[in-house]
């Protein structure tokens, strides 16, 4: 069983925010795999399918940005999933707009979202996608950007690497993610 997290902040007032693309790709993957959102548990919304002949879970925590991981560390006890088949999808500042980036293990880097999630799965080591959002080319906290919408101009990058992520979700289920890894990060 295969778990797929987007991460992003519940509510209509951050669904376009740079901080939710997380929650745009989880979107993207359960239309792709005809697995809908349907279920709510574990401080999250989640739907549960088969993907190529591969039980999977998509899970948008709704527990804000800052305790992902509860709902991440809830949903792996309860369905026994190991950290290996864990894919945690989520925003980066030090990425250009559009770039997409997959690691199997890596420090928080200041992400709160990944902060708590390394908190409570107790390890650095597991898979992710993070997504490009860039800094703030004005004077603006970061807190302030990250939940500010991308510009009209930087629509059809976000869109480029939302359907990359998902494509690389996909190719996930069928294959290593190292070798996902080498495919995706060009």
């Amino acid at each position: 069983m295969k778990l797929i997290v987007g991460l992003g902040n519940p509510g209509k007032q951050y669904e376009q925010t740079r901080h939710n693309i997380g929650f745009k790709v989880i979107d993207a993957v359960s239309s792709q795999f005809a697995i809908p959102l349907n279920q709510s548990k574990f401080r999250g919304l989640y739907g549960m399918g088969i993907y190529k002949g591969v039980k999977v879970i998509l899970l948008k925590p709704l527990t804000f940005m800052n305790l992902s991981g509860e709902s991440i560390r809830a949903i792996m006890d309860y369905y026994q999933i190991n950290v290996e088949d864990l894919l945690v999808i989520y925003d980066d500042l030090d990425l250009p707009v559009g770039k997409i980036r997959l690691r199997q293990k890596g420090s928080p880097g200041g992400h709160n979202g990944i902060k708590s999630t390394v908190a409570h799965l107790g390890t650095q080591e597991f898979n992710r996608i993070r997504i490009g959002i860039d800094r703030p080319q004005v004077e603006m906290s970061i807190p302030d950007y990250v939940l500010n919408c991308f510009h009209k101009d930087e629509q059809i990058l976000t869109n480029h690497a939302v359907k990359k992520s998902e494509e690389a979700c996909a190719a996930w289920l069928e294959k290593p993610f190292l070798q996902v890894m080498n495919e995706y990060n060009q």
